[in-house]
């Protein structure tokens, strides 16, 4: 797991990406009110009881779900390569909402040199948006390949220095 605050002690400040989502609430409603299963697949148990607070949870939803595209926006993958519950946003008391992520996610973010997240979410009843922060090191280099050996020339006919 990698969340805020996390890391390994590296000099912070480094910008290993950044992300931002925008949700369509309306649409969003849509297609959960289509597919029963859809908010067990894309949120956790945590997220799902935090919506279910409200008295109209599909906007902290969208939030949430704009997040987890933004998160993966900033560890450069595409939809897809990591599940969506990998991804978590939690509150705590009154804090900020603070990323988490979870198996192949933290992964990946660990193996980009991510250390901490920053995100913000905000929405109105027709849009959620959220924007992250990866921040961490910078992930090494790939080493350069040795040089080639190269070969003794090849004697061209004809051509001064050759033997024809």
């Amino acid at each position: 797991m990698i969340g805020v605050g996390t890391g390994t002690g590296a000099v912070p400040g480094t910008v290993v990406g950044i992300g931002v989502d925008a949700v369509d609430v309306a649409r969003l409603r849509t297609v959960m009110a289509r597919r029963s299963g859809m908010a067990a697949r894309l949120f956790t148990d945590g997220e799902r009881r935090y919506a279910d607070r409200a008295a109209d949870p599909v906007p902290r939803m969208a939030t949430r779900f704009a997040a987890k595209e933004a998160a993966m926006k900033a560890l450069g993958v595409g939809i897809g390569a990591v599940r969506f519950d990998e991804v978590e946003v939690v509150r705590h008391g009154l804090d900020a909402p603070a990323l988490v992520l979870h198996g192949s996610a933290a992964e990946r973010a660990r193996a980009s040199g991510v250390e901490r997240w920053h995100l913000s979410l905000t929405h109105t009843d027709a849009v959620a948006m959220a924007f992250v922060v990866a921040e961490g090191r910078a992930p090494e280099p790939a080493p350069e390949p040795a040089p080639a050996p190269s070969a003794p020339p090849t004697p061209t006919p004809g051509h001064p220095g050759t033997s024809a």
